[in-house]
């Protein structure tokens, strides 16, 4: 019996209530036969620090997470705008599992990113700067769809749950996604 691909979805807001939370659980639900999406916390990493590297000094929550982006086969990152840019608990994760020099582990692994924002503009900033890092990384970023996702307030029902046309709209992207996962094998 084959393994499941593992996806780890990064949302960039530590509110327990924000809206990129909101929707990597709904990404999470979505994750076809044959792979399993997990939510990955960014809630207990320090700032990013050489020191920590240099010094034989890393943080257990660094060990642990560095870990457990090891073990993905790729990954959806799920940012909000901060100021036109990537939130910065997003770029610290970014940062941490990119260092110590030479121990890049994003590279290789194949990405996408979903932007959101409670406003018109979808956090197109955040978008393209993300991809920018992602590249440098050497991320094999999803070209299309992109996914922008403005007015994310709206997007959901009472419950929690996406409603219908999001829905459908960021599950033609996972399945995108997935397909491009298998491509690049």
């Amino acid at each position: 019996m084959k393994n499941k691909k593992v996806i780890g979805i990064l949302a960039g807001s530590l509110r327990k209530e924000s809206f990129p939370k909101k929707l990597g659980k709904a990404v999470v639900s979505m994750a076809p036969e044959g792979y399993e999406f997990r939510m990955i916390s960014l809630e207990d990493l320090p700032v990013y620090n050489q020191d920590f590297d240099d010094h034989d000094q890393v943080p257990d929550s660094y060990v642990a997470f560095r870990k457990e982006i090891a073990a993905m086969d790729g990954f959806i990152f799920i940012t909000p705008e901060h100021n036109r840019s990537i939130p910065a608990v997003l770029k610290n994760a970014v940062d941490i599992a990119s260092r110590p020099r030479g121990k890049n582990l994003w590279s290789g692994k194949p990405g996408a990113v979903f932007s959101n924002s409670p406003g018109p503009l979808s956090a197109f900033g955040a978008h393209h700067h993300l991809r920018q890092v992602l590249v440098c990384l050497n991320v094999h970023v999803q070209a299309q769809p992109e996914v922008y996702l403005a007015k994310i307030g709206e997007a959901f029902e009472e419950n929690g749950d996406l409603n219908t046309s999001v829905k459908g709209f960021v599950q033609k992207a996972v399945d995108a996604f997935v397909s491009w996962v298998e491509r690049l094998g």
